[in-house]
């Protein structure tokens, strides 16, 4: 499922809040740079910094950080809205999104209507409505029970393995199984990037650990928004 930085230590002051500010383009480094697909990001304007930001970065974050007042399909489709989409233009696809993370059911529903991981899988579906090729996901399961944080992983596995699609999926977790759940751990402990290490528990397939453990297959692509 792409790479998991972990937080290990005290989850006051370790970095996490500063490393995602910087990968995802919100802050620029002090020192060093940050290239992303041959672009420096620090070189970017603060309007080029934050169009890069729209188009080529997801984020989800661990309270969901959905807008009360709208129905999942309308969150779905904030991203369009600010691109200046027409909200009927931008529907269909949030619908097929919503369809695709299990949720084409609740598609007019609210947030206060839906549960912690049907809450999570509208941010999801958000995070992909501009088919960005880095998504950034914040202790996404931190705020679910273990079934359904278990669901969500298994969902993030999809959204970063699915086939004919280069696209990165970099998870921040305290949770050591939701961290082997990727292909790649970084441990950040106390501001510093400490261990780095490639998990090599996948089948012959190529399939990610959570799936190969579980024996369960992939699911059916994730549509283009």
């Amino acid at each position: 499922m792409g790479w998991a930085v972990r937080v290990g230590g005290r989850t006051v002051g370790a970095g996490k809040s500063t490393l995602l500010h910087l990968l995802g383009a919100l802050d620029c480094p002090d020192l060093g740079s940050i290239t992303f697909d041959g672009e420096q990001i620090g070189r970017l304007s603060d309007q080029q910094r934050s169009v890069f930001r729209h188009h080529r970065v997801g984020f989800i974050f661990q309270f969901f950080n959905l807008l009360p007042s709208l129905s999942a399909w309308e969150n779905v489709a904030v991203p369009k809205l600010l691109d200046g989409v027409r909200l009927g233009k931008a529907k269909p696809a949030a619908v097929r999104l919503l369809d695709r993370v299990g949720l084409g059911n609740r598609a007019e529903h609210r947030p206060a209507e839906l549960s912690g991981g049907q809450m999570q899988r509208v941010a999801i579906a958000r995070a992909l409505m501009m088919d960005p090729p880095l998504i950034l996901a914040d202790e996404p399961t931190g705020n679910l029970d273990s079934a359904t944080g278990a669901a969500i992983l298994e969902l993030l596995a999809d959204v970063a393995h699915e086939d004919g699609r280069s696209r990165l999926v970099v998870m921040v977790t305290h949770n050591l199984a939701a961290a082997a759940a990727t292909d790649r751990v970084i441990t950040l402990q106390d501001g510093r990037l400490g261990s780095d290490e490639l998990t090599v528990a996948r089948s012959r397939l190529g399939l990610p650990r959570f799936w190969a453990t579980n024996g369960r297959r992939r699911r059916d692509r994730m549509p283009r928004p």
